[in-house]
C-alpha cells in the first residue's frame, strides 16, 4: 500500500526501457478459450518455447488460477524440458493472458530506499471489448501486495502495449489508441500526457497516429514502432501499396522522421517489413514482427512461416548485437490477436 501523495515522478521513479536488465518476466497462463476459439491447445508449444527461451537469462513469473492450472502449466513446461527452477507460479486468477496490458508497471529509482514500485493503471479490456476483466484489472495490486511494494492507482485506463520507452525520458504512443473515446473520454491529449509524465516518470511524449489493420487494441504502438536503444526505433513498413496497412504505416513513418529528441536530435529510424496478410475465418490478423520481446539474453520475435521472416530477423539481429535473436512460430498465437510482447511484462532489475 502507498500512502505518499506525491507522484512516482516527483519521487524520482521512472519506467526503464525494455532493453535494460530484467529481474524477471511476468506472464499470465493462457486459459480463455474464447481468445483462441477452437485453437487454444495449438498455442501451447510456441508459448512454452517462449518461456524456455526466457529462462535462459531470467526468472519467469506466471500467474495461474490455482493448483490445477499450475499443474497443467508444469506438464507443458516439462514436455519441453524447461528448467522449473527458473519458473515461479503465483495463484492470481486472471480473465485472459495479455500480461503486457493487465500486468504491473514496475518503476525504479536506484537512489531510493524502496528501489522498485508498481503503478496499477485501470484496465477495461481495450475499451470494454471483452468483458469480464475484473480479475485482470487487479493483477498489479495483487503482485504489489505479495511483494509488499508501494502501489499507485492513477485512476485512468492505460495499457502496457500502448506505450514504448527509450529509458532516457521519452515515451512513444499512438493517438489511435490513447485518444480513443473508449478509454478515457473525459481527458484531452494534454491531460493524458500529464498522467504519462507523472506515473511513468518521462519528460517527452511523442505521438504517431496509426495502428495496424486487425489490431483490436485500436492501435497499440508495440505492433508499429519499437525503441532498440535511446535514439533508434524499428518502424514497421508495408511495401505493397495495395495493402490496407501501406498508407497507415507511411503516415507513421512521416511523423517519426519529423520527431526530435531532446537536443534537437532526430530519431534513427530502421524500417522493418511487415509479413504478408494472414486471414483466418475472414478476419485479418495483426501480424507484426515489431511485437518482439527483448529479454536479457535474447530477442524473441514472432514469425509467420513466410519469406519475410528471414529478412525481419536479420534486421532485428543488427539492432541487438549483444543478444541472440530467436524466431518462434506465431501463426496460431496471433489468432488471439496478439503475440509475444502482448503476452509478457518485464520486471526491471535494480
Amino acid at each position: 500500500m502507498n500512502t505518499d501523495q506525491r507522484t512516482p515522478r516527483e519521487l524520482g521513479y521512472y519506467f526503464p526501457a525494455e532493453f535494460a536488465p530484467h529481474a524477471a518476466t511476468w506472464l499470465s497462463w493462457p486459459h480463455k478459450e474464447a481468445s483462441w476459439p477452437g485453437k487454444i491447445q495449438t498455442i501451447y508449444p510456441s508459448y512454452v518455447k517462449f518461456i524456455k527461451e526466457l529462462t535462459q537469462g531470467e526468472q519467469v513469473k506466471i500467474n495461474v488460477a490455482d493448483a490445477a492450472m499450475q499443474q497443467q502449466a508444469t506438464d507443458w513446461l516439462l514436455r519441453f524440458d524447461v528448467d522449473l527452477s527458473k519458473v515461479d507460479f503465483f495463484h492470481h486468477h486472471t480473465n485472459d493472458a495479455w500480461c503486457r496490458d493487465h500486468g504491473p508497471a514496475f518503476l525504479i529509482n536506484p537512489a531510493a530506499a524502496q528501489k522498485k514500485v508498481i503503478v496499477d493503471w485501470g484496465y477495461n479490456a481495450w475499451g470494454n471489448k471483452y468483458p469480464p476483466y475484473d480479475l485482470d484489472d487487479v493483477i498489479p495490486t495483487r503482485i504489489a501486495e505479495h511483494y509488499q511494494m508501494p502501489v499507485w492507482h492513477p485512476g485512468i485506463v492505460m495499457e502496457g502495449g500502448s506505450v514504448e520507452f527509450n529509458g532516457a525520458g521519452t515515451l512513444l504512443t499512438s493517438t489511435a489508441c490513447l485518444l480513443n473515446p473508449n478509454r478515457n473520454p473525459h481527458l484531452n491529449q494534454d491531460q493524458i500526457e500529464q498522467y504519462l509524465r507523472d506515473y511513468y516518470g518521462v519528460e517527452q511524449i511523442l505521438w504517431v497516429d496509426e495502428g495496424i489493420v486487425g489490431d483490436d487494441t485500436d492501435g497499440h504502438i508495440d505492433d508499429t514502432v519499437r525503441f532498440v536503444n535511446a535514439d533508434t526505433v524499428l518502424a514497421t513498413v508495408e511495401t505493397d501499396r495495395n495493402d490496407d496497412n501501406y498508407e497507415l504505416l507511411q503516415t507513421n513513418l512521416r511523423q517519426l522522421k519529423a520527431m526530435r529528441l531532446p537536443g534537437d536530435r532526430s530519431l534513427n529510424i530502421i524500417e522493418l517489413p511487415m509479413p504478408p496478410a494472414l486471414v483466418y475465418e475472414e478476419q485479418r490478423l495483426p501480424c507484426s514482427y515489431a511485437n518482439f520481446y527483448i529479454a536479457n539474453r535474447s530477442v524473441i520475435v514472432p514469425v509467420f512461416n513466410c519469406k519475410q521472416d528471414d529478412t525481419a530477423l536479420r534486421i532485428i539481429e543488427q539492432c541487438f548485437p549483444d543478444r541472440r535473436v530467436v524466431g518462434i512460430d506465431s501463426v496460431d498465437i496471433i489468432w488471439g490477436l496478439g503475440s509475444f510482447h502482448c503476452l509478457s511484462q518485464q520486471e526491471p532489475l535494480v
